[in-house]
């Protein structure tokens, strides 16, 4: 079974791909500043359903995307979230079970995937506040952030360019257990990074 996943993950990765460098004309800049190997969680700006597939596609690390319940309502995206092992959130409760999934997945020198803003343009919906979770993640297992700025219309035929930063090790600066306010903290430096990789000329 794991074997026809990664089998389905290289065919739909292509395809995904291909789609995307012919309507989005997409763009990928600072991919080498994604690590190899070790666990990481990639974080970005999120304005449109495109968003979680163009990182999936363009970071080259397989990498499990935390993401709403809802969608699994959407028979694409439900496709798209068994293939590459999504991990879902119930919105309007604490997901213990999706946090601890998460943690599972970093231990073992996974990747991670998510959108602290937690809604499609929240930095301008919710004042510029983003979610803390990541930077818990990141505290709590040790595993480097990989900021992302997505630039671009999000519209076909215009270019849409992803730009990854270098990894950001809160782990060296912050300490959960000590600071109860670490993960703000963290999530404050992450904020900085993301807007200024989504204003970085390229």
């Amino acid at each position: 079974m794991e074997i026809l996943k990664k089998i389905g993950r290289v065919v739909v990765r292509t395809a995904i791909f291909t789609y995307c460098k012919i309507v989005y004309r997409i763009k990928t800049v600072g991919k080498e500043n994604i690590p190899a190997d070790g666990a990481l969680i990639f974080c970005g700006n999120h304005r449109t359903y495109l968003d979680p597939p163009v990182i999936i596609v363009t970071a080259g690390r397989h990498m499990r995307f935390m993401a709403k319940e809802e969608l699994r309502k959407n028979p694409f995206l439900a496709f798209l979230g068994v293939i590459f092992e999504g991990i879902y959130v119930k919105r309007d409760a604490k997901d213990i079970s999706a946090m601890k999934e998460a943690i599972k997945t970093l231990k073992s020198g996974g990747c991670i995937g998510l959108f602290p803003e937690g809604t499609r343009n929240g930095l301008e919906k919710n004042d510029g506040k983003l979610k803390n979770g990541a930077a818990y993640l990141a505290l709590k297992t040790g595993a480097k952030i990989v900021p992302i700025g997505i630039q671009g219309e999000a519209k076909p035929f215009h270019r849409t360019t992803i730009v990854y930063g270098e990894p950001l090790d809160f782990s060296t600066k912050y300490n959960i257990s000590e600071d109860k306010e670490a993960a703000d903290k963290a999530t404050d430096e992450l904020k900085e990074k993301i807007i200024m990789l989504t204003k970085k000329e390229v």
